[in-house]
C-alpha cells in the first residue's frame, strides 16, 4: 500500500515511463553494455548454471548484451513466452537468430524465443532470476509494470521451494528510497544499474 500522501503504483508508472520515452538510441546503446558488465559482477549471476531472463523492449534497460554475454559462459538462458492469461512460458535462447517479433492484442511486439516451448514450471530451474522492472526501493521492493506476469513466476518458484537469485535491471534514477507494496509482493536480492551493484538481504 502507499503511504499516506504518497503516489499510488499507476501514477508512478507513468512517472517512471515518462522519462524513459526521453531516452535515446545512442543511451540506450551505453547503458546496454554497461549492464552487462555491471551484471557479470554478481556472484549470484556469473556462477549461474541456469539463468531465466528476459528480452529488452522500448526503453527498457537493455538486455542482449548480457543475454549474450552469459551463452557465451556456457550458461543456459530461459526467455519468456507470454501466454494468452499473462502467465508465463519459457524456450531457450540460442542466439539473437532465435528471437521472434510477436504481437499479442494491441501491446508493443515482443521478442520471444521461436523454438521449443518448455512449460511455465521450467522457471523453477533457474539460478538466477532477472526481472524487468520500472523502479526498486531501499528494501528491494520492485515495482513492476502491472501486468501480473511476474508476480506469478515469484509464486511458482515459492511453490516449488525454489530459491534462485532475483536480480532486476534498472536505470540509475529509478532506485528510490520507497515504493508502494501488497500482500503479495517480493523483494528482489539485487538492483543492477549502469553505474553498479546494489544488493539486499536475502531472506534466510
Amino acid at each position: 500500500m502507499a503511504r499516506p500522501g504518497e503516489p499510488d503504483k499507476r501514477s508512478l508508472r507513468h512517472g517512471f515511463l515518462e522519462v524513459r520515452s526521453r531516452l535515446t538510441a545512442d543511451d540506450l546503446r551505453e547503458t546496454s553494455a554497461a549492464l552487462a558488465g555491471r551484471a557479470l559482477e554478481l556472484p549470484e549471476l556469473a556462477e549461474a548454471g541456469t539463468v531465466a531472463a528476459y528480452v529488452s523492449v522500448g526503453s527498457e534497460p537493455g538486455t542482449l548484451a548480457l543475454l549474450d554475454a552469459l551463452r557465451a559462459r556456457g550458461m543456459r538462458v530461459l526467455l519468456p513466452v507470454l501466454l494468452p492469461d499473462n502467465d508465463l512460458d519459457w524456450g531457450a535462447y540460442d542466439g539473437e537468430g532465435s528471437l521472434a517479433p510477436v504481437r499479442h492484442g494491441s501491446r508493443m511486439a515482443l521478442l520471444e524465443p521461436a523454438g521449443e516451448r518448455l512449460g511455465p514450471d521450467a522457471v523453477t530451474a533457474a539460478d538466477a532470476v532477472l526481472l524487468p522492472g520500472l523502479a526498486v526501493d531501499a528494501r528491494g521492493m520492485r515495482l513492476g509494470r502491472g501486468g501480473g506476469s511476474y508476480d506469478r513466476v515469484l509464486a511458482r518458484l515459492e511453490r516449488a521451494g525454489a530459491h534462485p537469485a532475483l536480480v532486476v535491471l534498472l536505470y540509475d534514477s529509478e532506485v528510490v528510497g520507497h515504493v508502494p507494496e501488497e500482500a503479495h509482493d517480493r523483494p528482489v536480492h539485487a538492483v543492477v544499474t549502469p553505474s553498479g551493484v546494489r544488493r539486499f538481504a536475502r531472506e534466510p
